[in-house]
């Protein structure tokens, strides 16, 4: 959208295509092809007709980070594949998404102590929207995560300006 983000002032029109706009988005989610460890296996269970991810738009994994617009990390990451997922991220259209998936992409998993190469979560590198734990998770608790990330989805606006209140300064300037 480029130019018209958040310029417009609110009212019926704007509204009408941020509504639009935002069910389109959350509809055709594109995850990209991406796995590192045992998480990845899950994953892929989301992908099979057991789950059957497509009816919600997201069910073809894309081959490029270019066709995709959204980045499923699971599994271990170490110091040496964190420059690859910052690249692949950065390589990745906007509106770009993340969802980190396991114990060990949140917040280091069993390797929190002990792993000097882990990196102790995936959102040190690049910022996540959603994360879904355990070791690893269940299908069910990634097809939960990819329902929340459809909700936050389509709530962005893209035209409409946003209110600034006072809160919301406080959160991005730190303090008044």
């Amino acid at each position: 959208m480029g130019i018209l983000n958040n310029t417009l002032p609110s009212n019926t029109v704007t509204d009408a295509v941020d509504g639009v706009i935002g069910w389109g988005r959350k509809s055709s989610i594109w995850p990209m092809t991406f796995g590192i460890a045992c998480c990845a296996i899950e994953m892929m269970a989301v992908y099979a007709a057991t789950f059957d991810l497509d009816r919600f738009g997201a069910g073809v994994p894309r081959a490029t980070p270019r066709q995709s617009d959204l980045i499923i990390v699971p599994g271990t990451v170490n110091a040496k594949m964190a420059v690859r997922v910052k690249r692949l991220y950065d390589q990745m259209a906007e509106p770009r998404y993340v969802i980190a998936m396991g114990a060990c992409v949140c917040g280091g998993g069993p390797y929190v102590k002990w792993g000097y190469n882990t990196v102790k979560g995936v959102h040190k590198i690049i910022p996540v929207d959603i994360f879904v734990p355990g070791c690893p998770p269940r299908p069910e608790a990634l097809m939960d995560g990819i329902l929340k990330l459809r909700d936050k989805i389509g709530m962005n606006d893209v035209f409409r300006r946003q209110k600034e209140t006072a809160e919301s300064m406080n959160r991005s300037y730190g303090h008044l």
